[in-house]
């Protein structure tokens, strides 16, 4: 069965693989974006509830994907676009009779912390309260999240590790891999009204891990380089000292507090439990490896496309 899609978040790069799959499986797709670019039948401004509203109708449109993340994280940017845009957008769903909304969320709300994670749980209870069919798609680590040392390496630099490379692991997933994995939510039952953590294929991986697989990719003798983890915790610090009297500041702040999240913190199902990250009930999906993507990135036939959200 064929649907017609609003797609949001078009422009990032989760949301152009989420393009591709609903094209290459024959959805109707209109994927409206508050600035011109080179999506097709992709222009639609102003970005108002009731512009989105009145596109839904016309396009007869029974579902919505939202891709939408904010760009850096910060308080203000996080509650502009992971919760108030998206709120916009179901209420415009709601009032256009769509019948489901599929949400690409993150695994690491599951511990939050921070701004971002506290602005997404807020609209995933909106959602899963309104009267409409949802799915909450809660990915784990990006591929491109993990490849942004190859120029360093190329280098001659070493791999930066925080604390001994052994602090978190994660099951990697490709941008077409989840895309498809959205797309499937709009079609089966069984996906729906239902949150779904998801990575790509096993097994989990420790950043130390990563770096030899890059390594090797690259045709180089592993080096690292340990990073201590209180040095971030102490940059952090710092900031928010100056946070107190300059909002620059406490923006930097929280990326620092980002950073030191993920250094800390594993992209795996959180057992409540056991009070553990589990990576046997980390469900699998897809059949790219983030092997092959460092083995495509080593030969230049792939690029790190990271943004806002580079590190290194």
């Amino acid at each position: 069965m064929t649907h017609s899609v609003i797609l949001l978040g078009a422009t990032g790069t989760i949301g152009r693989a989420t393009y591709a799959a609903l094209i290459a499986k024959g959805h109707r797709v209109v994927a409206p974006v508050r600035a011109a670019c080179d999506l097709p039948k992709s222009v639609v401004t102003p970005f108002t509830q009731d512009a989105l509203a009145a596109l839904m109708v016309a396009n007869d449109c029974d579902a919505v994907i939202s891709c939408l993340a904010s760009r850096t994280g910060t308080p203000g940017d996080a509650k502009a676009i992971d919760h108030d845009l998206n709120s916009m957008a179901l209420a415009a769903a709601q009032t256009a009779g769509v019948a489901s909304f599929v949400l690409l969320s993150a695994i690491c709300v599951q511990k939050p912390k921070l701004a971002f994670q506290h602005a997404k749980l807020a609209f995933e209870a909106e959602l899963r309260a309104a009267p409409i069919t949802w799915s909450i798609v809660r990915p784990t680590a990006y591929f491109k999240s993990l490849s942004g040392q190859v120029d360093r390496l190329r280098a001659g630099k070493p791999f930066l590790l925080f604390g001994n490379g052994a602090l978190t692991a994660c099951k990697p997933i490709s941008d077409a891999d989840l895309a498809d994995f959205l797309v499937r939510c709009i079609s089966t039952p069984a996906m729906q009204n239902q949150t779904l953590p998801i990575g790509g294929p096993g097994p989990a991986i420790t950043p130390r891990q990563q770096g030899e697989m890059l390594f090797a990719a690259l045709g180089l003798t592993p080096r690292f380089t340990q990073v201590p983890v209180a040095m971030m915790t102490a940059i952090i610090g710092v900031l928010s000292l100056f946070g107190l009297v300059s909002k620059r500041a406490r923006d930097k702040a929280e990326l620092a507090r980002i950073g030191r999240y993920y250094a800390t913190e594993s992209m795996l199902v959180w057992d409540t439990s056991t009070q553990r990250y589990d990576p046997d009930t980390t469900p699998e999906y897809g059949t790219q490896t983030l092997t092959a993507h460092y083995a495509l990135l080593a030969a230049s036939q792939a690029s790190d496309d990271r943004g806002a959200h580079a590190v290194f």
